[in-house]
């Protein structure tokens, strides 16, 4: 993989499952490339929700989807 093909990700939120499942619906749509992090057996005692992290270069779209995606959804902001 040459320099200018790697992918760089970037934390976008911690979301509710439900939320990062819809939010990873639209990212997918728009073709950013994402991955997510689900605490482990023990972490989830203190840790909410799912980690998402999407392509660094389109941050800024990502924030935007999600934001999005949470007002949909009623307004929620767990992310």
């Amino acid at each position: 993989m040459s320099p200018a093909e790697r992918i760089s990700t970037v934390h976008l939120g911690q979301f509710s499952r439900e939320n990062a499942n819809a939010i990873a619906g639209e990212l997918e749509a728009a073709g950013i490339i994402w991955w997510y992090k689900e605490p482990g057996w023990l972490s989830q005692v203190w840790e909410f929700g799912v980690r998402l992290f999407v392509d660094r270069a389109r941050l800024d779209e990502a924030r935007g989807i999600a934001r999005r995606v949470l007002a949909e959804r009623g307004g929620d902001r767990d992310g």
